[in-house]
C-alpha cells in the first residue's frame, strides 16, 4: 500500500485508472475522510487539508481524533512457528506473551528510527 504522513497521520494513497485521479484516506481515525487529486501536488495537498480539516472539526466536537486501541491482539501463526516462539520464550526464561511482546516493540522501534 502506498501511503503519505503528515501531522503524525497516514494517509493511503491508491489511483484510479478509470477516473484517472489519485484518491486516499485518513486510516487510524475514528471516522472516514477521504481526499483525492489529479497530481501529486494536489493529492498532498488534499492530504493536508483533510487532516487539518478533521482535526479542528475534532477540537470543536471535544472528540479525540485518534483511533483507541485496546492493546489486546490475537496473532495466528503456524504451529510450527507458534512452537519455536514458545522455546525461545523459555530459553529467555519470559512468558510467550513477553517474548512477543518485546519481538514485536523491538520491531516498531527500528522501523521507526529508518
Amino acid at each position: 500500500m502506498n501511503t503519505m504522513t503528515y501531522k503524525g497521520y497516514l494517509g493511503s494513497v491508491a489511483f484510479s485508472e478509470k477516473d484517472n485521479v489519485f484518491f486516499g484516506k485518513i486510516e487510524g481515525i475514528n471516522g472516514l475522510v477521504n481526499f483525492e487529486g489529479e497530481s501529486v501536488k494536489e493529492l498532498t495537498d488534499a492530504f493536508h487539508e483533510a487532516v487539518d480539516d478533521y482535526l479542528a472539526y475534532c477540537e470543536d466536537e471535544g472528540i479525540e481524533p485518534a483511533k483507541s486501541y485496546s492493546g489486546v491482539l490475537n496473532v495466528r501463526l503456524t504451529p510450527t512457528t507458534h512452537r519455536q516462539i514458545a522455546i525461545l520464550a523459555r530459553q529467555a526464561g519470559v512468558t510467550l506473551n513477553a517474548y512477543i511482546k518485546q519481538a514485536l516493540e523491538e520491531k516498531v522501534e527500528s522501523e521507526a528510527a529508518v
